[in-house]
């Protein structure tokens, strides 16, 4: 890892999940492009983020991220984007006033545009064709012409990227995310969001910014007017990853300004492929999605070569072992990490390892076995004496029925009501609320 590295020295290695353009030049023309346009975010938003994190790492506070499993362009709308910071505000909201500590919230928006996939191509009667991998490389209808991988497309999720980035800046800086009004957030099909305990935990929060307010005076009053949210994806295309990545003026070494926090998945975390080649080289905050078949050693070697100066808040581990695996899974890989006294900040993802297949087809997750492997995972860090800074969701602002269970008691007969993902299942807006309640419980 002390080879020389370039934003494109990850095309030396071997490549894995990244789609393969028929056209080079235009792949080529296309990267110019990109790496001309304006950055998406700026370095200090990522050093800031950075900084949080390395709290979240201390336990001073708690990392929320969450949003869909993959973004579509045409959900690009101001509800759909609005509707995502609604869950999110509300959902951090009940784990602020739970766990007692501040919470740092990513979206995973503004850039999920590309997705892993478990096979190259998909097979339906006596054609197949390549997979669906996101909108950013291609599109879900199954035909020829919408299943080739389009450079051009890269452009459009940069364009989709840098609307919704900036609309999110609009409702922040407009007073949309004012803490003193939470009421500004309602979701009207969602039921949690009004039930006793969720409005008990509004006032509690309510009280205490008063409390603030009248000892503190005006200025604190002002910080609580206004929240930050950051932005995160799966660098998955590194072709697009590599083009928006540049030194800024006056900072030392290399960001990726197309997100603040990218990171990679359990699919391409291979020591000596080409997405820990990039990921090593660029500044930013990074995850790293580990799961069931990644060993203690493996684990360790993996966190020398992207977190080389050992800085707690540049590199999170996001444990996604499934709720029947997670108490036997994790206890290993945290002894390993404490052993080598590497400095990580520790999130549960508890929605990729508990995936499923209904008996007519449907793609599903159980609201109860999400909420085991959370609990499971609260309870393996605390008998460890290892602090879990954080939890990453799939979920969505929609009134979707993608997941089962929950206090709403969605059946798998009723997933065919709204089922509109084109990937994998979210919670959607009560689930999510009543998640964030059940975790600030846990937390508390």
């Amino acid at each position: 890892m002390n080879r020389p590295w370039t934003p494109d020295s990850w095309r030396q290695k071997p490549v894995r999940q990244i789609p393969s353009y028929a056209d080079p030049a235009r792949l080529e023309a296309v990267l110019t492009d990109l790496a001309a346009l304006p950055p998406l975010v700026t370095s200090w938003e990522i050093e800031t983020l950075r900084s949080l994190l390395a709290q979240a790492g201390r336990g001073e506070a708690f990392l929320l991220q969450g949003g869909d499993c993959s973004e579509s362009f045409a959900d690009c709308t101001s509800n759909d984007i609005a509707d995502k910071l609604k869950i999110l505000l509300q959902m951090s909201l009940v784990l602020i006033q739970g766990a007692t500590k501040p919470v740092i919230r990513v979206g995973r928006f503004a850039g999920q545009y590309a997705k892993p996939r478990s096979a190259d191509t998909e097979t339906r009667g006596d054609v197949t064709l390549p997979s669906y991998r996101g909108d950013m490389v291609n599109t879900s209808e199954f035909t020829p012409e919408s299943r080739r991988p389009d450079p051009d497309r890269m452009l459009r999720a940069y364009e989709r990227s840098a609307l919704t980035l900036n609309f999110i800046r609009s409702l922040v800086e407009g007073g949309f995310a004012d803490l003193h009004h939470p009421e500004y957030w309602d979701l009207e099909f969602v039921r949690a969001a009004q039930s006793p305990k969720y409005r008990e935990r509004v006032a509690a929060l309510e009280r205490s910014l008063r409390f603030m307010e009248t000892i503190a005076g005006p200025r604190v009053g002002g910080v609580l007017s206004r929240v930050d949210f950051y932005s995160s994806h799966e660098g998955l295309n590194l072709y697009y990853e590599a083009a928006q990545t540049r030194r800024p003026p006056r900072r030392e070494g290399w960001y990726n300004l197309s997100t603040h926090l990218p990171w990679i998945g359990d699919r391409t975390r291979a020591l000596d492929g080409a997405h820990v080649e990039y990921f090593r080289g660029i500044e930013n905050p990074i995850g790293v999605k580990v799961g069931p078949s990644i060993e203690p050693d493996e684990l360790v070697a993996l966190t020398e070569a992207l977190n080389p100066t050992n800085e707690l808040g540049r590199l999170t581990l996001i444990h996604r072992f499934g709720s029947e695996r997670i108490s036997q899974g994790l206890p290993p890989l945290l002894e390993a990490i404490q052993k080598a006294g590497r400095a990580v900040v520790w999130c549960c993802d508890p929605m990729h390892g508990n995936t499923e297949a209904t008996s007519s087809g449907f793609k599903t997750r159980s609201f109860d076995r999400i909420l085991e492997e959370l609990k499971g995972a609260i309870d393996t860090h605390r008998a460890s004496g290892t602090i879990l800074g954080g939890v990453h969701f799939e979920l969505t602002g929609d009134n979707v029925t993608e997941c089962v269970g929950g206090a709403g008691g969605l059946s798998e007969e009723a997933l065919q009501e709204c089922y509109r993902s084109q990937v994998d299942p979210r919670l959607n807006g009560d689930q999510a609320i009543e998640i964030a309640l059940l975790l600030a419980d846990c937390l508390a």
